[in-house]
């Protein structure tokens, strides 16, 4: 009986130090941890380019192995989009552009560039077939071109004038903030 007392005393001791342990290491770590939560930036502070400043020159290769340079592409209306596969407010927005932008500014001087950040050509051509997605796409498999407008979070919209400045930055996905980006693109072909 003296022996399994001693037996549980020796394990109570055991994990009270275990406890310990875990209790010092949370209050020495604890305040990195925090620390690291309240450093990383917001969505604006991740803005790398911001409204009125001109839109940082790219060239993206494209899913069907073109390449489109944004210098190519003044004199039009642009909405550069970056997204990703595993992005679910990424996957809504892209859900309404072929209605609420493609089909809606079909012959005008206005040209969706999507472009997926970070991931290989197979993983986007996995998701193309999936979601019977046939318009144009760019490839940033590096990250390199958003790595120029941004630093964090996606979706991101930079709608850019025809004369290659930024007229309007958006992050995340609502429907709101969409109907507000497509009346800016209308003002930006009037002008």
């Amino acid at each position: 009986m003296k022996r399994r007392h001693q037996k549980k005393s020796a394990l109570s001791m055991v994990v009270m130090a275990i406890l310990a342990i875990v209790l010092c290491a949370a209050l020495l770590f604890g305040g990195s941890f925090t620390a690291k939560a309240q450093d990383r930036p917001t969505p604006e502070q991740a803005t790398l380019v911001k409204e009125g400043q001109n839109a940082p020159a790219f060239e993206v290769e494209m899913f069907d192995g073109s390449t489109v340079k944004l210098a190519d592409l003044k004199g039009k209306v642009v909405l550069l989009n970056f997204w990703a596969t595993w992005c679910p407010p990424c996957r809504a927005e892209l859900a309404t552009v072929e209605k609420e932008l493609i089909e809606k500014f079909k012959g005008q001087d206005f040209v969706f560039l999507p472009v997926s950040r970070g991931e290989k050509k197979e993983t986007v051509a996995a998701f193309r077939e999936k979601m019977g997605y046939t318009f144009p796409m760019g490839l940033d498999t590096d990250s390199r071109v958003y790595k120029e407008y941004a630093s964090q979070y996606i979706p991101r919209n930079f709608l850019i004038g025809k004369d290659g400045k930024i007229v309007k930055v958006s992050i995340g996905y609502t429907p709101e903030e969409f109907a507000e980006l497509i009346k800016e693109i209308e003002e930006q072909l009037k002008k």
